[in-house]
């Protein structure tokens, strides 16, 4: 009985975030571990009169990590692509391709049957559109920006002819978005972020998830140089460093988390959306602008940011200064 609830916000992810039209196709691309999510959305799909297809691949060992060549061709040739996955498969060459083959994209990452029921999925996600928009486009007319927070955070980035990504849950064609969290993002230019990043609030990966104790990354000319704090700093580190790829510490994208709804709880697309946080993510910045492809894109979550863009506040804790 726990789908009839679950129904609800798959019918908002329809209705309201890809405007789905009957005889559309639709393509689920879901592993093992989210097949009941999977099946939620496609029943709300063919309900909709949609053309649904359902993808079942094994569950990626990584965040980053590409889908099958075969799923990720068959996103090219989608109207709507859902992805419903336990490790985020957003900052890959596939999610890009589908983009610019037309396709309006929405990931689920590590979603949660309650997810679909109450918390962010709850927002009115075309309200918030024109402000997450008013930051988005904030960054992309800016060249410095600076993000301080009470807990230690001195950071400055150059983001100077780089777009600012709105995402606010709504796609059209050649978009793609993830859900519930609603945020304005940017990716500084490569090699151009230098200070130091304190964690406080989340680390929603690897099993880290809602912070104990702070996570220090000191950053210099673009990369992660040193991490430092408890268990869970500890826990990053031994990630990282099993890669074997530079790229993985590289400071590949700025966020602020714009959903009202959103509640901190150790899942990613929940925990990036609430206010009053931002989030610095490191590894791959493809997808957003950047050019860096690493195996990895996490993001170190924080309490009370504030942002200045050429020396003008925009974000100050909780409040949109514009």
């Amino acid at each position: 009985m726990k789908e009839a609830l679950m129904m609800q916000g798959a019918r908002t992810i329809m209705d309201n975030c890809v405007s789905l039209k009957a005889g559309e196709t639709v393509l689920i691309v879901t592993d093992m571990v989210q097949e009941k999510i999977a099946k939620v959305l496609a029943c709300a799909a063919v309900e909709r009169g949609a053309e649904v297809v359902v993808s079942v691949m094994k569950p990626r060992k990584r965040a980053g990590e590409e889908p099958p060549k075969l799923i990720a061709e068959s996103m090219k040739h989608a109207d709507v692509v859902l992805i419903p996955v336990s490790y985020s498969v957003t900052h890959t060459f596939a999610v890009k391709e589908a983009a610019e083959h037309g396709a309006r994209l929405l990931v689920l990452t590590d979603f949660t049957e309650d997810m679909l029921i109450s918390g962010g999925i709850e927002a009115d996600f075309r309200a918030l559109k024109p402000i997450c928009k008013s930051v988005a486009d904030a960054f992309a007319k800016s060249s410095r920006v600076r993000v301080t927070t009470p807990g230690g955070t001195d950071l400055t980035l150059d983001i100077t002819g780089r777009r600012g990504n709105a995402l606010y849950c709504v796609v059209e064609p050649g978009e793609f978005s993830t859900i519930p969290t609603v945020e304005a993002n940017s990716s500084p230019v490569e090699g151009s972020a230098n200070g130091r990043i304190v964690a406080d609030a989340s680390i929603p990966y690897l099993g880290i998830g809602v912070l104990d104790e702070p996570v220090v990354a000191e950053v210099r000319e673009g990369f992660i140089t040193k991490i430092s704090g408890g268990r869970q700093a500890e826990m990053l580190k031994r990630d990282l460093a099993s890669h074997n790829d530079h790229n993985c510490y590289n400071i590949a994208e700025l966020g602020v988390g714009l959903n009202p709804q959103c509640r901190l709880c150790g899942i990613m697309l929940e925990d990036e959306g609430v206010i009053p946080t931002a989030h610095i993510g490191i590894g791959t910045s493809i997808t957003l602008g950047g050019t860096v492809k690493a195996p990895t894109h996490y993001d170190l979550l924080m309490w009370n940011p504030k942002i200045e863009v050429d020396g003008k506040v925009i974000i100050d804790g909780g409040k949109v200064c514009l």
